[in-house]
């Protein structure tokens, strides 16, 4: 069952609660996604950092009921 983007959303924002989070439906399908993160909590952390703290958020389901997540992460000023 496909994942809505509502839920990708509120999973960043609950684990990183400074987040602000842009989802766009890549295919229509619910399946593949691109997110665009920003977050100050990111600041000093390298790329590779940033997305594991997005991966952790979404409680392990990228690969399963989340198909696809293009992800682009921003420190923020703050």
């Amino acid at each position: 069952m496909p994942m809505d983007a509502r839920d990708i959303e509120r999973m960043i924002k609950e684990a990183i609660p400074d987040a602000q989070v842009e989802i766009r439906n890549l295919a229509g399908d619910g399946d593949h996604y691109a997110a665009t993160v920003t977050s100050a909590s990111f600041k000093g952390k390298s790329r590779v950092q940033q997305h594991q703290m997005v991966y952790a958020a979404l409680q392990g389901r990228m690969g399963g009921v989340l198909h696809a997540l293009a992800l682009t992460t921003i420190p923020a000023d703050g």
